[in-house]
């Protein structure tokens, strides 16, 4: 006869088995669950030698600086500052291969990211799985990126139905896009040649095989010494608001290690602001660069690091908005521009993860760092231009439609919502470019009166923006044509009617 278990028994037996197992996993764990893995499913900062470590995917770029000379390179060490100051380690890894870093920080081989602002908008989608969050912004590009052009292209409206070479959902897509629109320029009116990198489409345009491409520094002086006669048509010098690098975490690792990103970002502040007023801070930043980019000499990475304006505390109270004097562009604006502006040729739905849901402003939030040197960049001051600088041949023109009635040129709400959709943002992001405003008339009526009147009504625009928005007075240029730039039929009310116009002019260095 068989004997049957008690419940008693029963649970004994469980019991001890589930002991046993709880033995074998805590003397096997680490092969299990290894120490330092940071997964999606582990968001603690520590390696196999039980050291706190932030790991950081970069791209061969010189607006990193702050953080790779704070660090005292790019390894993890401990003569870095981070560890000094803070108790942890921090490892710079370059991924200059787009799509592979992207499955790095999937794959959680690094916390930090990075991206930029404006074309973040074309990627956020693939990675909501991951509930990015950008946590600051590390530079301006002030050089960087540039649009060169052949022979014969002097401005944004030559490139009309010419083939430009750009690698396409990058900052060079992002800038084309921008200068397009403030040279009146459809999409549609150019001949698109995307390729992988801005690198590939430089070799397009030395090779000759294109009319115009979108560079990266140093290249765009390559292209120019390659090809004769070619030119910079415009580069984020002036465009100096337009491309914004950040750093984006998983919002898990982002809640488990608040206080080391505030330590992070606090330390990395520190050595943006060295470089930024210490020409041997810089010195030494650059030769950190260029221990660590391949092929490059100090000169290159010197060069990269003066195309870019390394951000401070203050910078970044301005990028995320909470700065309230600031009025110039913000992450925020950047980023909802550019989710329209990729939606409107295609690239994405224009359904993606907001602004309010994808910015975590409480690392920058947390930081108490009111000291001169963290201060945000000042304003651009402008001094009175020359006769050269006045009639010197634009960049681009935007032209829009302002009605004024017959014979004034006082600004109505009317014209004043159409300054500030049409010409507001081009005038924020080309914030170190000279503008020249002209005023111009139909044929209808005096000539000397009309050249008068249209005087009169762009700079009644001028005095607008620079009331309203706080512009220097001095980067204006006032040009009052009248009838003599007519483009279109005088001899048609609808002619006359788009000659009625106010031309928004950005000038070259």
């Amino acid at each position: 006869m068989k004997s049957k278990l008690t419940p008693f028994s029963k649970l004994l037996i469980i019991a001890v088995v589930l002991v046993g197992l709880g033995l074998l996993f805590n003397k096997y764990k680490d092969q299990i669950i290894p120490k330092g893995d940071n997964s999606s499913n582990n968001d603690e900062i520590i390696n196999e030698d039980g050291e706190k470590i932030i790991r950081i995917g970069v791209v061969t770029w010189g607006g990193y600086a702050g953080g790779q000379y704070f660090n005292e390179g790019f390894n993890a060490n401990k003569d870095s500052r981070f560890y000094k100051d803070y108790g942890f380690m921090v490892e710079f890894k370059i991924l200059d291969n787009f799509v592979n870093s992207r499955e790095v920080w999937k794959a959680g081989e690094v916390d930090l990211l990075w991206a930029t602002i404006d074309a973040f908008t074309t990627e956020v989608a693939g990675l909501s799985d991951f509930e990015p969050q950008v946590i600051f912004q590390s530079d301006w590009s002030r050089g960087g990126d540039a649009i060169v052009a052949r022979r014969g292209i002097n401005s944004v409206k030559d490139l009309k139905g010419k083939t430009v070479a750009f690698a396409e959902m990058t900052p060079s897509h992002t800038f084309l896009l921008w200068m397009l629109e403030a040279g009146n320029l459809k999409y549609k009116d150019i001949k698109k040649k995307p390729v992988g990198s801005a690198t590939a489409a430089a070799e397009l345009f030395k090779a000759g095989e294109v009319d115009a491409a979108v560079v990266w520094s140093p290249d765009d002086a390559l292209c120019i010494e390659t090809i004769k006669g070619s030119k910079i048509l415009q580069s984020t010098k002036d465009a100096s608001h337009i491309i914004a690098d950040i750093f984006v975490a998983k919002k898990k690792f982002v809640e488990n290690n608040k206080k080391e990103l505030k330590q992070l970002v606090e330390g990395w502040f520190i050595g943006a602001a060295e470089i930024n007023t210490d020409k041997e801070a810089k010195k030494k930043a650059a030769r950190i660069l260029n221990e660590n980019f391949e092929g490059v000499d100090e000169e290159f990475t010197m060069l990269a690091i003066n195309n870019v304006r390394l951000c401070t505390y203050g910078d970044n109270l301005n990028f995320f908005g909470l700065n309230r004097d600031y009025s110039g562009m913000t992450g925020e604006h950047i980023y909802n521009k550019m989710k329209k502006k990729y939606a409107d040729i295609g690239v994405i739905d224009g359904k993606i993860q907001s602004w309010r849901t994808l910015a975590n402003s409480s690392i920058v939030k947390g930081l108490k760092m009111e000291t001169p040197e963290q201060n945000a960049e000042g304003a651009v001051t402008f001094t009175k231009a020359t006769k050269e600088v006045e009639t010197a041949e634009a960049v681009s023109t935007k032209g829009a439609p302002i009605s004024f009635r017959s014979g004034e040129f006082k600004l109505d709400d009317n014209a004043k919502y159409i300054i500030d959709n049409e010409f507001l943002d081009l005038a924020k992001s080309f914030a170190k470019a000279r503008i020249r405003i002209e005023g111009n008339t139909d044929s209808q009526g005096n000539k000397a009166l009309n050249i008068k009147l249209s005087k009169k009504r762009a700079k009644s625009v001028v005095n607008y923006l620079i009331s309203e928005h706080g512009f220097d007075a001095n980067r204006f240029i006032i040009i009052g044509n009248g009838p003599d730039k007519p483009i279109a039929d005088n001899n048609t009310e609808e002619g006359r009617s788009k000659n009625r116009r106010t031309d928004f002019e950005i000038l070259g260095n």
